[in-house]
């Protein structure tokens, strides 16, 4: 028997698209993504496919550092849709985040995620579709999170330090020797 993939019917795409999000509700994302992979080589472009492959490579983030955060980054860059990217790269960032906290990873390494995430929502907030407040939910489940997470030495330290606090510096006149 030949081990070659098989080419779906261009017709055949909404119901693909409608399998893959069953088998994310089923929390089966990789039989979701396989299916994406399939609707996206015969129509590379496709916007769904391609915000649902991105979820559903998110959907399988265990909390290693590296995983395939980048693939999925890769993957929602290639929406079109301005907010889309926003809102989906936000997404992606929150999901690594909760991923690595799960992991128990060190508070600082998780806040960095959702400040990210949230950058991007906000982005994706000042851009977004009229009654649309996917990326305001987003925003507040991050505060959410971070109000959650522990306070560590480092927080303490950013906190007691403000721009004021620090020696002028000493500016040597252009040309000077030391």
């Amino acid at each position: 028997m030949e081990r070659t993939l098989k080419t779906i019917r261009t017709n055949g795409i909404a119901q693909a698209l409608s399998k893959a999000q069953v088998y994310r509700y089923l929390k089966e994302p990789e039989e979701a993504e396989s299916i994406c992979r399939d609707i996206l080589a015969i129509d590379p472009e496709n916007q769904a496919a391609l915000r649902l492959l991105g979820l559903s490579i998110t959907d399988q983030f265990v909390g290693e550092p590296s995983g395939r955060c980048a693939e999925a980054e890769s993957v929602f860059r290639r929406l079109t849709d301005p907010y889309a990217q926003h809102y989906y790269l936000g997404i992606l960032s929150e999901r690594r985040a909760k991923a690595q906290m799960r992991n128990g990873r060190p508070a600082y390494l998780v806040v960095a995620l959702i400040e990210e995430a949230m950058r991007n929502f906000e982005a994706a907030e000042k851009i977004r579709p009229p009654d649309n407040d996917e990326s305001v939910l987003r925003w507040n489940r991050c505060v959410r999170l971070l109000e959650k997470l522990p306070r560590t030495d480092a927080d303490e330290r950013r906190e007691e330090l403000e721009d004021h606090d620090t020696a002028p510096v000493q500016l040597r006149p252009t040309g000077a020797r030391r």
